[in-house]
């Protein structure tokens, strides 16, 4: 299969390999496209937790990011997690020199776990510097209550929440709804003025590590690949469902999701 696209991916690592760039790298690739990678920490993690986070120097993420797309242009870029002020600023001032409209933020503050990745300064800098030139972004509910400093209970409150966000600078706005307690999970996507609802059954299971970081990486490709927006945060969502429908169960905690469930193995590769 010849590669429909090349993305640059800006996060960090998981040694799980369920969340973080190992997610998105899956991701990627398994939607067809090429993944190329800016690390900015490594964690040690399992379904369990997170043991430890070691940072990659600021200025090494920057330089990771220009030497990669000086030879290999993206085009979009997803970005994950970012723990300081400082990797914020060094990954600002690389943006600017990477001509990519493209560009998805995921705003990482907590891990499925509960360790939080992100320290208060950062969060400050993440909403005046780094929001404002992103494409979209693509907060869950608690980091989307954390970035409003807002309470969100229901589907008005991610609604409004999503308008508050988007003052920040950010054109569209993908809000998870995920961590609310319903049947449904209704995710909102406030584009321009236009609100749109996605509601899907939502699967019981302990095994969802990983899916914001899947989403994301999922609707970068499509968007990636010349999709509208819309249709692509349809085509990510769907893509996440059917990961967390196979339900793979590694793991003795929250497992990670199925990146394969888009793949069809030609036979002469089968095991």
């Amino acid at each position: 299969m010849k590669t429909k696209s090349k993305i640059l991916i800006i996060a960090g690592s998981d040694s799980s390999g369920g969340a973080g760039i190992q997610a998105d790298i899956k991701t990627v690739t398994a939607l067809g496209s090429y993944a190329m990678t800016a690390v900015t920490a490594v964690t040690v993690q399992n379904t369990n937790g997170v043991a430890s986070v070691v940072a990659i120097k600021p200025s090494e993420i920057g330089k990771q990011i220009l030497f990669t797309c000086k030879d290999i242009k993206p085009n979009a870029i997803k970005i994950g997690m970012l723990h300081s002020s400082q990797v914020i600023f060094s990954v600002v001032n690389a943006l600017q020199k990477v001509k990519t409209s493209k560009i998805i933020l995921d705003p990482v503050m907590i891990a499925k776990g509960g360790t939080r990745l992100i320290n208060k300064s950062a969060i400050k800098t993440l909403k005046e510097k780094l929001i404002k030139k992103a494409y979209l972004i693509t907060p869950n509910i608690p980091e989307a209550e954390i970035l409003t400093k807002m309470k969100i209970n229901t589907l008005e409150d991610m609604i409004h929440a999503a308008k508050i966000l988007q003052k920040l600078g950010v054109k569209n706005v993908l809000l998870k709804g995920g961590h609310r307690k319903s049947v449904y999970i209704q995710d909102v996507l406030l584009s321009g003025k236009q609100v749109t609802v996605f509601k899907n059954k939502k699967i019981t299971t302990k095994n969802t590590h990983g899916t914001g970081c899947t989403l994301s990486s999922a609707i970068t490709t499509f968007l990636s690949c010349g999709k509208p927006l819309k249709k692509s945060c349809e085509l990510g969502i769907k893509y996440v469902n059917q990961g967390i429908g196979s339900n793979p169960n590694n793991g003795k905690g929250n497992g990670p999701i199925n990146h394969l469930n888009s793949i069809i193995i030609v036979k002469k590769f089968r095991l």
